[in-house]
């Protein structure tokens, strides 16, 4: 035994001193080799939509009420199944609702209680002891592990826990028991949650998503273009302010700012107000028909105009000082001719959709006006400067990743950025090439800088590159062409508003080229499938979201209201448990209220993608290879105790 072998084995000595611990540790990891993978959770491009995520997130997707199906039977009315999973769903507001119309309050507890351990019970079973006692909440921890290991055939203890239950009523905590045990079993229907990008952006409370995430058990984030830009804007970063602006004010949604992130949009305004006062922004309505007034509905447009044109002049800037981006194509407001009212892009000229454009000076067409100047200068501060802004980018930054590879599933939120022939694209990252792996490495490295390298130069460069990941063509989050934002708002001909695809996504059935991939990311083409989302699923067209042969899972569903025309449903979320994949197709939520008033769930069609010949254990996991590993480590320790190599501790 090597002399680095003692120094790590006396280490671990440190947390257990004898051969009984270490024997001990090591029966309880083998044991727990032999249980049931724990149930992850896969959901993609929320777009802000917390209503209908919480509510599949509470509802596991469905699988609680297939548990208390499976716990009663016929036991209990198809009504009595939704009243108690609507509890469960919605503990506080439900109850409420309840006890509001029953004269017999603690007949209702003494009957809901036992129903919901019940629940639990079934939650739990493929679960240690110990992982469970990590779920429950302190104040009833020994209460409900008590009511949890009631043995329901034996009559000894029958007293014992119909006094628990008597006293917990007769001491006013019912309620709080109740939700404590909902809760609970939300927690144990999801053991691992996994978020494939594109939390912000169209839908209206993106911050309340990312405070139910930061207080989630167990959940990883894989960065979407939606999310990069918002965390290039929470650094100051002048063309990722000014997207995220613009587009909260393209779909009604300026209260994100406002209301969630406190960010004063008043200076912004005044400016927009002021400037397109006599401005009809003929080009600038908005997207999925708000619910505003017509003030409101009036401001946001003019808002949006305005940042839309501060965005076509800072994003020249930055072309210019990053000249190996290649956007050179994107300045397009010096193309613009004021006398014939068209622009010529890529050698064709167009009409104009608008032709008013106050803030620009044509000798100098990408100059901020002073008034442009002072907004910007103040949106930076305002972003820079937000605390709860600040908490949720660096969730990201802790929990998240351009890409994580677990279980054998690569999971991304757009794709690995081909060429035409599908051979993986060379990109340039300042004057340097990267390809697949590789390229996602680099990009993620220099997001990293931006926030906490000391070097200025690099923090700078990082966030510039954020904002290129948002739309440039080689960026593995964008995954297009170009991005047409100034053909969608000012030219009418559809021809010189296309985005082309990247070649990933015309290619998705050749199984040759999505082995190379696996290959290049150090995985095995035969057991590996690619988990993304970014390009919506149209499910109304007849679209299978199962690509290359069960290889790759797109699950872009469309929670996002602006897309539910064009999928024809209501996102998708997939499971994995210990008997295979499910694909979960979702229709639209109608409203919590209505959820916990009516008793109506999500409705959700389940298709199994894969079912596994046998149950996939924990020792088939990427957590069972660290337990194993361990286990490795402790039987060395083990051997060293036991030759005296080290010595035990009293």
């Amino acid at each position: 035994m090597d002399a680095t072998t003692i120094r790590y084995l006396e280490l671990l000595s440190q947390l257990f001193p004898t051969a009984h611990k270490a024997s001990a540790e090591i029966i309880n990891l083998r044991a727990i080799l032999n249980l049931p993978k724990g149930t992850e959770f896969f959901a993609s491009d929320i777009h802000g939509e917390f209503d209908a995520f919480s509510h599949i997130l509470r509802n596991g997707s469905g699988s609680i009420r297939l548990k208390i199906d499976d716990v009663f039977g016929d036991e209990l009315t198809d009504a009595e199944k939704r009243s108690l999973a609507t509890l469960i769903y919605y503990p506080r507001e439900k109850m409420e609702l309840i006890l509001s119309q029953t004269d017999d309050e603690v007949a209702w507890f003494n009957e809901t209680l036992p129903r919901l351990v019940a629940v639990c019970k079934r939650a739990a079973q493929k679960y240690t002891r110990s992982r469970v006692r990590r779920a429950l909440p302190d104040d009833f921890a020994y209460l409900i592990e008590e009511l949890m290991t009631e043995d329901t055939h034996g009559l000894d203890k029958g007293a014992y826990y119909a006094t628990i239950i008597e006293a917990t009523i007769s001491t006013g905590r019912a309620l709080e028991l109740v939700e404590s045990l909902c809760l609970l079993i939300q927690c144990l229907a999801i053991d691992q949650l996994h978020i494939i990008g594109d939390i912000y952006d169209r839908g209206p409370a993106p911050d309340i998503i990312m405070e139910t995430l930061i207080d989630y058990h167990d959940v990883d984030v894989q960065w979407g273009n939606h999310d990069v830009v918002w965390m290039g804007a929470a650094l100051g970063q002048r063309g990722c302010i000014a997207h995220v602006v613009r587009n909260c004010a393209r779909y009604g949604n300026l209260s994100i700012l406002e209301d969630a992130y406190g960010i004063n949009v008043l200076p912004l305004a005044s400016f927009a107000q002021e400037a397109y006062k006599d401005d009809p922004c003929m080009a600038f309505g908005l997207k999925g028909n708000p619910d505003l007034s017509d003030a409101e509905r009036d401001l946001n447009i003019k808002i949006q105009k305005a940042m839309a044109i501060i965005q076509f002049k800072v994003e020249a800037k930055l072309i210019d000082e990053n000249p190996s981006f290649g956007l050179e194509d994107r300045k397009l407001l010096d193309k613009i001719d004021p006398v014939r009212n068209t622009v010529v892009v890529d050698g064709v000229e167009y009409e104009l959709t608008d032709t008013v454009f106050p803030t620009v000076n044509w000798d100098d067409p990408y100059a901020l006006t002073a008034e442009e100047e002072e907004v910007m200068t103040r949106l930076e501060q305002a972003f820079v400067n937000c605390e709860k802004l600040q908490r949720h980018m660096h969730f990201f930054l802790e929990h998240g990743s351009l890409y994580k590879i677990h279980n054998n599933n690569l999971m991304f939120h757009a794709c690995v950025p081909l060429n035409e022939d599908g051979t993986i694209k060379e990109v340039d990252v300042f004057g340097e090439t990267y390809a697949g792996r590789a390229l996602y490495d680099v990009l993620e490295s220099y997001v990293r800088a931006a926030f906490f390298d000391p070097d200025p130069h690099m923090r700078k460069r990082g966030a510039d590159l954020m904002w290129y990941m948002w739309l440039g063509q080689g960026s593995p989050l964008f995954a297009k062409s170009k991005m047409a934002t100034f053909e969608l708002y000012l030219i009418a001909d559809k021809t010189a508003r296309k985005e082309v695809k990247n070649s990933f996504y015309t290619l998705m059935d050749n199984e040759d080229v999505f082995a190379n991939i696996f290959r290049d990311f150090g995985m095995d083409p035969s057991v590996s499938r690619i988990i993304c989302g970014h390009v919506p699923v149209k499910v109304k067209d007849g679209e299978d979201p199962v690509k290359c042969n069960g290889r790759v899972l797109t699950i872009d569903g469309g929670f996002s209201r602006a897309y539910q025309p064009t999928t024809g449903i209501a996102g998708y979320t997939l499971i994995s448990n210990s008997y295979g994949f499910i694909l979960a197709a979702h229709e639209p939520l109608e409203s919590q209220q209505a959820a916990v008033e009516q008793e109506l769930d999500i409705h959700s069609s389940r298709r199994v993608v894969e079912r596994v010949d046998s149950r996939t254990l924990v020792a088939d996991t990427d957590t069972g290879a660290k337990l194993k590993a361990r286990i490795a480590d402790l039987e060395q320790l083990l051997e060293a105790y036991h030759t005296g190599a080290i010595a035990e501790k009293a």
